[in-house]
């Protein structure tokens, strides 16, 4: 087992996707991660997102279970006296500090650089807001879907003509959290050469730009807007984009010269490259609607499985238009291993889209937890006896689910 993040001790002090996601990842490449809930009701997504209605009443929603995994849970009233001072003490032994509120919020407990400098002059702290700090929206609330349609994105979406579309999932939160555990690993290996701590500030709206970058630069670079453009392909080559099959749909991505002398050759149609009307890029793009009708009519004459498979044959960048039960059922997925089974718990959760030296994948080694489930193992880790856990217990300033 490679585990790269081995011996480094992360504090989730997070709620909903992004923050959450983020820590995940940290755990799946080895870190310990030691997640704090509010001792009333926990992460306020366990209790919402999915479609398991049973799920969400239990607290155990799948928008949460999602990345709960590989995580121990301490339930902790950080606003009191004695939690906030249980809270000093998981900083002053932890590498990264993941949180994600609003800096108004952190105020209000007394969390800010100085405080963090003070407790752990080694701590990487990070933070995840809506737009960054600083500027008029430093402490304005967000969420991914707030993001997309201030970004820009939900405009790009759909069709010309169509209204404003959110993307079929949460990709912001998704991108913060991989930007965010991107700058984290790199803030780590930064420490072993100064041995100090960073202070990490991740932008949601400014990662909804990262991943909008060629078209924002073309604009830029232009000043031409950008417009829906349906299934279209953002190369606006003639021979790329979404078209119907016998059965199914196919999806080419054929922007090169040698891509479409190979779709000519998987067509049958090697006449297209002698005639001028297709003989290169401009040519093709001046006659893009007669090209468009004769690769619909050939296109019907086989099935999108038929036609994938002799893709690969020829070499012409090509998929299937599949929705996700089928997309979920490819070989390739088997293959990765990218999907991870609590078998007992009948829970699948996804790993991380890389590998290093060639491991299976980087899976989680324990299930979800509920809400305060390490509690006491955390506490007695800390220091705390049996007789000041029992207080803490009675005060309500921890809670520990022993189910």
């Amino acid at each position: 087992m490679y585990d790269p993040l081995k011996g480094i001790k992360v504090i989730d002090f997070t709620h909903v996707l992004a923050g959450p996601a983020c820590s995940y990842y940290l755990g799946l490449l080895g870190a310990d991660v030691i997640k704090i809930e509010s001792v009333t009701k926990g992460d306020a997504m366990r209790y919402r997102g999915g479609t398991s209605e049973v799920g969400n009443l239990m607290g155990m929603s799948t928008s949460f279970l999602t990345q709960a995994a590989g995580k121990r849970s301490i339930a902790l009233n950080v606003a009191s006296k004695e939690g906030f001072e249980i809270f000093e003490k998981l900083l002053k032994n932890a590498d990264v500090l993941v949180e994600n509120h609003k800096p108004t919020t952190l105020n209000k407990l007394g969390i800010n650089s100085d405080y963090i400098s003070r407790v752990n002059d080694k701590l990487i702290h990070c933070a995840l807001t809506g737009y960054g700090r600083k500027g008029e929206k430093e402490n304005a609330a967000a969420y991914d879907v707030n993001i997309q349609a201030i970004s820009g994105i939900m405009n790009l979406t759909g069709f010309e003509g169509q209204g404003p579309i959110r993307t079929g999932a949460p990709i912001i939160d998704y991108g913060v959290a991989l930007a965010a555990s991107f700058a984290i690993s790199s803030a780590l290996f930064k420490r072993t050469q100064t041995g100090i701590g960073s202070f990490i500030d991740v932008s949601m709206l400014e990662t909804a730009y990262t991943l909008m970058s060629s078209t924002i630069v073309d604009y830029f670079y232009t000043g031409n807007e950008p417009k829906q453009r349906g299934n279209a392909a953002n190369s606006k080559s003639p021979a790329s984009g979404s078209f119907e099959c016998k059965k199914g749909k196919i999806s080419l991505g054929v922007n090169e010269e040698d891509q479409f002398r190979a779709l000519a050759k998987m067509l049958k149609k090697e006449d297209w490259l002698k005639d001028k009307r297709f003989s290169d890029k401009k040519s093709r793009k001046e006659n893009e609607l007669y090209l468009l009708k004769q690769l619909e009519f050939i296109l019907k004459s086989k099935t999108a499985n038929q036609w994938e498979k002799l893709a690969v044959k020829f070499g012409v960048p090509a998929a299937r238009v599949l929705n996700l039960k089928e997309s979920l059922r490819l070989k390739q997925n088997q293959s990765r291993s990218f999907i991870h089974e609590f078998k007992k718990e009948k829970l699948k959760v996804l790993t991380l889209p890389f590998r290093y030296n060639h491991q299976s994948n980087h899976a989680p080694t324990t299930p979800p937890t509920r809400l305060g489930e390490n509690t006491l193992e955390i506490l007695k880790e800390l220091g705390f006896d049996n007789k000041s856990i029992k207080t803490l217990l009675e005060n309500n300033v921890v809670y520990y689910n022993n189910q």
